[in-house]
């Protein structure tokens, strides 16, 4: 049995006042070193979408921005803020007609104050969300909000599982154009997550088809293709009681622009014993179903290009053999998972990969996550550890921390000096915003320079959100996720003779051009490399328990439960 959505539900009643306060405590501001605070500066009208969308699709194919972005967090450096979107890039394009957003959190007033002012009252807005029970705090406050904006409704899903959270995080948009896109995200609409490390994956402007056009007689399209994302996402909808409106509007649109597989999770039991090529998968079967098709572009072969010495690793690391790959999970929760499901099912499955030829050695896995001290020295300091769970006070979690442990790696990965000798740090710009991010990446091989695969999406740690194996064989989810994966054969092209690969890109979005006949297609990386394992005396950050060594503004933790 998990507890996150009982923690989670105390998010938007608790903020600041979880955090005790000394008398003298520091007023909100930046941290360590302090940076000025700029005048406010009037967002562009996103009217200039093309600007933050066409132009990543119209580049050189030599070099691909990165298919997921992350978000603008005002309080960092503007170096750290290249390329990153804001709420508002995503919602205050005057040209957009209807809006449906889906979230576990919603604060109305701060969702409605993102879209341009001379539209805001006139755009169709669908709040999709999971709180059903009548005193639900969150339910109360999107209702009430409803009533002060008569084009905003609210749609509560469907929840048959107890346990079971909407945690799905999307908007997708209609145009006054005839275009729509759909936008996957991993922060919830309230303010606090939108200064903590967050991403989002855009789709390009989806074009209308043509009366008549469509056909749902075709065969099943490829993994990763438009038309396959389109498929799957109608069927995700399909799984809600209320979203009918949306699934027949989006039937309408095209999807061939977009590369990418669906991943996504709908609450439910489900036999997965003769499961068909047609069948929609969901969850942990999902995810397998997509990654035994992709490619290891792992080799024994040593690294000697210049390509990888731009990406200042020291000599020694060059001349040596690749070693293992690495699946790097990077959540912002873990739920009591024990030991028993991430051996049988979880590392299983992330390890599946498309081996036409000699097998790659099985992959070493890591798992991101913050300490305490990273918490605390984070820009809202213990406010944005009220978001980030890993229970380890009883002796099961302990237990599951011992199994946990040997994978453990820092967020921020700056408390102590590199020593000497250490490979050089590519810094990623967001050690001081606290993770809500999502990514499960693969790495080709230890040098960590090229990727396999890499996902980004809402579902943290727990057989909640990726399911788990019932008695009578049944795959049973209990609640609502959503993901996308990309892969570096998506940007092939047969016709041009070249080939793509995916790399790791830091601080910026678009990698350095790759060598003739070969497209290199950017990651934004959320956090830095290499990475920095835990000290055996070192302890992940743990919301319910209490900390009394102040954060940055002065203030201790009571810990959740404390009344």
């Amino acid at each position: 049995m998990d507890d996150e959505h009982l923690r989670k539900r105390q998010k938007l009643d608790n903020g600041a006042k979880n955090a005790s306060t000394p008398e003298k405590s520091a007023s909100r501001r930046s941290i360590s070193p302090p940076a000025r605070r700029k005048p406010k500066v009037v967002q562009k009208s996103v009217s200039d979408d093309s600007i933050l969308v066409e132009p990543r699709s119209s580049m050189s194919k030599a070099a691909i921005p990165s298919p997921m972005q992350l978000i603008k967090i005002t309080e960092l450096p503007a170096s750290s803020n290249v390329d990153t979107v804001s709420l508002r890039d995503i919602l205050g394009d005057p040209l957009i007609s209807a809006c449906w957003l889906f979230n576990y959190l919603f604060d109305v007033d701060f969702i409605m104050s993102q879209f341009d002012e001379d539209v805001r009252d006139m755009v169709h807005v669908k709040l999709v969300h999971g709180s059903w029970k009548r005193e639900d705090p969150h339910k109360l406050r999107i209702d009430e909000a409803t009533k002060r904006y008569p084009n905003v409704d609210a749609i509560t899903a469907h929840m048959p599982e107890p346990y079971g959270t909407h945690h799905s995080k999307m908007i997708v948009l209609f145009r006054h154009d005839d275009q729509a896109q759909v936008n996957l995200l991993t922060a919830n609409f309230v303010p606090g997550d939108w200064r903590m490390s967050q991403a989002v994956w855009r789709s390009p402007l989806l074009p209308a088809v043509r009366q008549g056009s469509t056909s749902s007689s075709t065969p099943l399209p490829p993994l990763g293709s438009g038309a396959r994302f389109k498929r799957d996402l109608l069927a995700y909808f399909r799984g809600y009681t209320g979203c009918r409106e949306l699934t027949a509007r989006l039937e309408s649109y095209d999807f061939s622009t977009v590369r990418g597989a669906l991943v996504a999770s709908l609450p439910g039991r489900r036999k997965i014993s003769n499961v068909t090529e047609e069948s929609n998968l969901w969850g942990l079967p999902g995810l397998k179903r997509v990654l035994q098709t992709i490619p290891s572009n792992h080799s024994s072969a040593t690294v000697t290009s210049e390509k990888d010495q731009e990406s200042f690793l020291p000599s020694e690391v060059l001349r040596q053999p690749a070693g293992p790959p690495q699946i790097v999970i990077q959540i912002s929760s873990v739920a009591t998972i024990g030991d028993k499901w991430p051996r049988n099912h979880l590392l299983p499955s992330l390890s599946v990969i498309h081996t036409p030829r000699v097998k790659p050695p099985p992959p070493k896995f890591s798992i991101v996550f913050p300490t305490a001290d990273e918490v605390r020295r984070s820009i809202d300091g213990y406010d944005a550890g009220g978001s980030i769970h890993m229970r380890t006070q009883t002796s099961s979690q302990m237990k599951q921390l011992d199994y946990l442990r040997p994978m453990l790696c820092h967020w921020a990965g700056d408390q102590d000096t590199p020593p000497t000798g250490a490979d050089p740090v590519r810094e990623a710009g967001r050690r001081r915003a606290a993770p809500h991010i999502k990514t499960y990446v693969r790495f080709s091989d230890s040098s960590m320079t090229k990727l396999d695969w890499a996902m980004m999406t809402s579902a943290n740690l727990s057989h909640q959100a990726w399911g788990s194996e019932t008695k009578n064989g049944e795959w049973r989810i209990c609640s609502y996720e959503i993901g996308v994966v990309v892969w570096p054969a998506l940007w092939d092209d047969e016709a041009a003779g070249t080939k793509a690969e995916m790399v790791p890109v830091f601080k910026k979005d678009t990698p350095d051009a790759g060598e003739d006949g070969v497209t290199r297609v950017g990651w934004r990386m959320p956090y830095d490399l290499p990475l920095v394992p835990y000290r055996e005396d070192e302890m992940p950050w743990c919301a319910s328990a209490p900390c009394a060594e102040p954060d940055w503004m002065g203030r201790s933790w009571p810990g959740y439960g404390s009344g």
